[in-house]
């Protein structure tokens, strides 16, 4: 059966707060600093994957089958971690004179996962001529593209999936696309019919879809479809990284601040999920908030000094929503502006440019992309009138 991956993407230059730059060290013996997964059945697949690899080394088909599932397993848990043992894993195969198509789409992924676009596309390129159906590869592609607000070529990426994938993978990769690029309307009506009809598509692919229904949704205006989307993916009983992110976005836009925490009360490994659950506590004045705060300023710290540029919008959202830093933030989202351009990569720049009091003209490359692009989203319009009417 092909194994797929999904296109949830969880994604410097800029000025720094210098503000715990040193590790966090817990202050009590009894203080917790990470709830570690049980072992259970990934462990026990993974665990089995490992022994097919040891018992047939020169087979690629068990390796790629051990890569893949602990890509998923990273975006599942959000970890990065297991973004390192897949890599581990696929290095030897690289090494090879000519890599397989599967191989080089692979390595794209995990380019793909530290932001790394550029090389993530020249991986895809000498994939795809190679082995031109190979539906991963398109999938991939479109997806970063996609990112960088390219949404011409992510198109041109997803039409492939009408005959090389499942019907809903095809209408997912479509329909987002368009639906960032001035036909939101047509493209929240297209897959919220083509979900629906969907009545065989595998849990991955129905979690996808219905995820990115609920962000079309909410990006019309639409709150009540939005979160009726966003349960029924939850109740897919399927953890799903992005999906807790942005349903937690969600319920902090509407100061839902206890949900937040019930939901992610044991989610602190991953950072974007920390930093939402710390603004929820922060809300509530809770005493975990202080050791959250602290924890997260010495991992982005620790992502700097590591090089890892993959976390400034949420390092930009910390230091603008947590730490009221607003100039540092904005410099950050900017740089992250070069790098991605979401939704959500559009919105943290605006609300750092609105409490930085910044001018329309500072944010010209910003302004002329959201024209140019008609991206239609109802909180960013919010925002476009306070720059616009210069409300801090």
């Amino acid at each position: 059966m092909k194994r797929w991956l999904s296109l949830g993407l969880l994604m410097s230059v800029a000025v720094f707060s210098d503000v715990g730059a040193q590790p966090y060290l817990p202050k009590t013996d009894d203080e917790i600093l990470e709830v570690l997964p049980a072992r259970g059945e990934s462990w026990l697949e993974v665990r089995y994957l490992h022994k097919q690899v040891a018992a047939q080394p020169n087979d690629v088909e068990p390796a790629l089958a051990l890569v893949r599932r602990y890509i998923e397993l990273g975006r599942a848990e959000s970890d990065p971690r297991y973004f390192g043992y897949a890599e581990a894993a696929l290095t030897p195969w690289l090494a090879l004179a000519q890599p397989s198509a599967e191989v080089l789409t692979l390595r794209a992924t995990l380019f793909q996962n530290r932001h790394e676009f550029s090389s993530a596309l020249a991986y895809l390129n000498r994939a795809l001529a190679l082995q031109p159906r190979l539906a991963q590869a398109w999938l991939t592609r479109a997806a970063i593209l996609e990112v960088q607000g390219q949404y011409a070529a992510a198109l041109n990426s997803c039409l492939p999936l009408l005959k090389l994938a499942e019907p809903l993978i095809g209408q997912v990769c479509i329909n987002s696309t368009l639906s960032v690029s001035g036909q939101l309307d047509a493209a929240y009506r297209q897959l919220a019919q083509a979900t629906t009809t969907a009545q065989s598509a595998a849990p991955p692919d129905k979690q996808w879809a219905l995820t990115t229904l609920a962000e079309m949704a909410e990006r019309l205006g639409k709150a009540d479809a939005a979160e009726g989307y966003y349960r029924q993916a939850l109740q897919m009983q399927r953890r799903n990284g992005y999906l807790l992110a942005t349903y937690a976005d969600y319920l902090l836009d509407r100061n839902r601040f206890q949900d937040v925490v019930e939901l992610l009360a044991n989610d602190t490994r991953a950072d974007g999920l920390l930093l939402r659950l710390t603004l929820a506590e922060k809300s509530l004045r809770l005493p975990t908030a202080t050791a959250h705060i602290d924890a997260l300023t010495a991992r982005f710290a620790a992502s700097r000094m590591r090089g890892d540029t993959s976390h400034q919008g949420d390092e930009a959202r910390f230091l603008l929503h947590v730490l009221h830093q607003p100039e540092p933030a904005l410099a950050l989202a900017q740089a992250n502006w070069t790098v991605q351009r979401e939704p959500r990569d559009a919105r943290i720049l605006l609300e750092a440019a609105v409490a930085a009091g910044t001018t329309q003209q500072a944010l010209q490359p910003l302004l002329t992309f959201l024209a140019h692009s008609e991206l239609q989203d109802a909180r960013l319009q919010i925002l476009l009138d306070q720059l616009k009417g210069g409300r801090v």
